[in-house]
């Protein structure tokens, strides 16, 4: 029922031609479900030759054969979703439903840049010269490298993907050796709407090695990483020397605000299905939640009892809410945050500890009154952890919202209009949820400003990451 595992290049399925590998483990249940090939030099190099003539190919083409061929893909990703959200469950270990939803919104997002792609226009603009026209030509910017990590094994490579063909661009993947079945489905469905050999080239291997390999080649001019801070300042630093293009959507620490006139039942549950989402392992996940003092003690007990009451299981099981955490690091990172919390004397009103001996389970835990000195508070725990704290004044509240390096995702609840313009003003963030937590779509931009990045992904912006302007000005003969 698991994906078979192969790398894509020059479309060709294959294995790596030095025999290198490893296994891909359930993260339910520790078993391996599959063992996933590594790419040598030379097969890098062979994808790398591959994207260059894919490019060629794929430029050539008109936006509007491009796009069926795209939106085709999407379609049989849909057909697909309940095999592929399988498979993305079995390996990344996230409830079926959410395994399934994501395979949808994977579509959406191709069906959308197919559709997008089409309107990548350029303008004439005015010339002061008689006689002369002076046009701005949109053109795709050539090969792109792209790394994507194990948390949305299908729409951030989906985004990738769909964003760089729709612009007319190659792209060589290399997705989360974690979790790769999915993106292999996907690759599937373009190689079976009709994509031409090259034009998508998927690979595995040591992160490190391949993304030196690729970034250092002349072929490719855009990179794109999804991932931690630290990996996207050394991808970036890559590029730097080629002065290629990049894409960094990086880690976040997301603030939310809970003020005073909420209906707190209402909030609590919106807020605790955002939070546990994947089991909080989100990059967008609700994570510092600071909430006024008149109904701190009232939403602090709703938010308890709603993570008590999720169920913790393998994400196949029709009754879990919940699943694992992806992997072992996880675990042990999720409850050293834990620890650290209780010895700066925060209170543990729910979990707070690893459930069973057998797969990477971690119960869904709320800390109350946790102070500034917890770690908690300065880093992302990327678990199901979720910190509270009381406030009263809005100004200094707002001074620890943005305190943090990071500005990626923030939240605000509040009934009041003009409350929420504030709060909406204030925020140091590139995404903002007043009184939801659903900020992503295929159509609105994705991207976070300080150190959580820059670029973005989603929406026209999304498309313009891969494209380039060129000024051409024409004097009659």
């Amino acid at each position: 029922m698991y994906e078979k595992l192969e790398m894509w290049i020059d479309g060709e399925w294959c294995q790596g031609s030095d025999g290198a590998g490893e296994d891909v483990v359930n993260p339910a249940t520790e078993e391996v479900i599959g063992h996933l090939p590594h790419a040598s030099s030379a097969d890098l190099d062979r994808a790398l030759d591959a994207a260059d003539r894919g490019f060629k190919v794929w430029r050539a083409m008109s936006a509007y054969d491009r796009a069926n061929i795209i939106y085709k893909a999407g379609a049989l990703i849909r057909e697909r979703a309940d095999d592929i959200g399988r498979t993305l469950t079995l390996e990344q270990g996230k409830v079926l439903a959410e395994g399934k939803g994501e395979v949808l919104v994977a579509a959406d997002i191709f069906q959308w840049y197919a559709e997008e792609g089409r309107r990548a226009y350029g303008r004439i603009i005015p010339s002061r010269i008689p006689g002369s026209r002076q046009m701005v030509i949109r053109e795709p910017v050539g090969p792109v490298a792209a790394f994507t990590p194990w948390n949305f094994p299908a729409v951030t490579p989906a985004r990738k993907i769909a964003g760089a063909l729709g612009s007319g661009c190659s792209c060589i993947i290399k997705a989360s050796e974690e979790t790769p079945g999915t993106t292999i489905a996907m690759a599937r469905a373009l190689a079976d709407a009709g994509l031409p050999p090259g034009v998508l080239n998927v690979v595995f291997g040591v992160p490190d090695t391949i993304s030196r390999h690729l970034i250092a080649s002349p072929v490719i001019r855009k990179v794109t990483f999804t991932g931690s801070t630290p990996v996207g300042k050394h991808l970036t630093r890559l590029a730097a020397d080629g002065m290629k293009r990049t894409t960094m959507e990086l880690g976040g620490h997301a603030p939310v605000v809970v003020f005073d006139d909420v209906d707190v039942d209402k909030v609590a549950a919106v807020a605790a299905a955002g939070k546990f989402r994947n089991a909080g392992q989100v990059c967008v996940s609700p994570t510092r939640f600071f909430v006024h003092e008149k109904v701190y003690s009232a939403f602090v007990q709703k938010f308890t009892e709603k993570a008590a009451a999720l169920q913790l299981g393998n994400g196949l099981d029709a009754g879990s809410t919940m699943g694992p955490l992806a992997n072992r690091r996880r675990v042990e990172a999720v409850d050293g945050f834990v620890t650290d919390a209780r010895d700066h004397g925060a209170r543990v009103t729910t979990g707070g500890e690893r459930v069973g001996n057998q797969g990477y389970f971690y119960a869904p835990t709320v800390l109350a009154d946790v102070p500034d000195s917890a770690r908690i508070m300065s880093e992302e725990p990327f678990g199901p952890l979720a910190p509270m704290q009381p406030w009263s004044n809005f100004d200094d509240m707002i001074e620890k919202a943005n305190g943090l390096p990071f500005g990626l995702a923030a939240y605000a609840f509040t009934t009041s209009t003009e409350k929420a313009t504030l709060i909406s003003d204030a925020l140091e963030t590139g995404l903002v949820g007043v009184n939801h937590c659903a900020i992503s779509f295929a159509e609105t931009p994705f991207g976070g400003v300080k150190e959580s990045g820059y670029g973005h992904e989603g929406g026209i912006e999304g498309l313009d990451a891969y494209l380039t302007s060129k000024f051409v000005t024409q004097l009659s003969a």
